[in-house]
């Protein structure tokens, strides 16, 4: 099991920093800030993961996650340039390049936005097993297992969205923190019945990912307390 989740972790990790570099896209950053706001969100939940277990954080020994992060950001960076992911800018937004301009001023197709919501989904049912199999090797209870499971899947993100000034989806009304839990969770319960690895794995990466794909297809989300119409 060991050699999959190590494969699912660095599969994980630039799946997360391809997302952060989409959303950064979106928001007309340069490569320095293609490469902060992918690694932040491809190592964010396994940093918090590894210091609440009192681990040493994973990425000061084992440096190729930073350089996969920052990478896979600036693929983005140079691919997402290209037509098929370019819409129009709306009619009156200010001249000048649009291809990076911020998301005011330029439109992307629903092609990059399926991406970003896809890849996003992935890298959280990934880190979901990752977080809650850490967890449990260090020692810690099935439910404590769960947590980090949750914490790993979505704290990256959580930093991605607040350093592009967007709404934290684990804060509002998305199915998120949720699916997460679900994926820690039947991983967790499979493991706990000793079954076997690859079972243990995949089911909890399809709970995850089904759970969060509900919400992206069919607009499933949480009940949210309503806003007040007074500021």
């Amino acid at each position: 099991m060991d050699e999959l989740l190590k494969a699912l972790d660095y599969f994980g990790v630039v799946v997360f920093a391809i997302s952060g570099g989409l959303t950064a896209a979106r928001k007309g950053m340069d490569l320095v800030g293609f490469a902060l706001i992918g690694t932040v969100t491809g190592i964010g939940g396994g940093t918090l993961r590894d210091l609440l277990l009192d681990k040493p954080v994973y990425w000061l020994t084992e440096w190729e996650y930073v350089l996969m992060t920052v990478l896979a950001a600036w693929a983005v960076f140079f691919f997402a340039r290209m037509p098929p992911f370019l819409g129009r800018p709306p009619s009156g937004s200010p001249g000048g390049d649009p291809r990076f301009a911020p998301d005011e001023s330029v439109a992307f197709t629903p092609r990059l936005q399926v991406m970003l919501n896809w890849a996003d989904a992935v890298g959280l049912a990934v880190f979901s097993l990752i977080g809650a199999q850490a967890a449990l090797a260090s020692g810690t209870s099935p439910f404590i297992a769960v947590v980090m499971g949750m914490m790993t899947a979505s704290f990256g993100g959580l930093i991605r969205d607040m350093l592009c000034n967007e709404p934290p989806m684990i804060l509002h009304r998305e199915v998120y923190a949720s699916a997460a839990a679900a994926g820690a969770t039947v991983f967790v319960v499979l493991h706990e019945l000793a079954a076997p690895a690859l079972l243990t794995l995949t089911a909890g990466f399809l709970a995850a990912l089904v759970v969060r794909g509900l919400g992206i297809v069919y607009g499933l989300h949480l009940p949210a307390f309503p806003k007040s119409d007074h500021s």
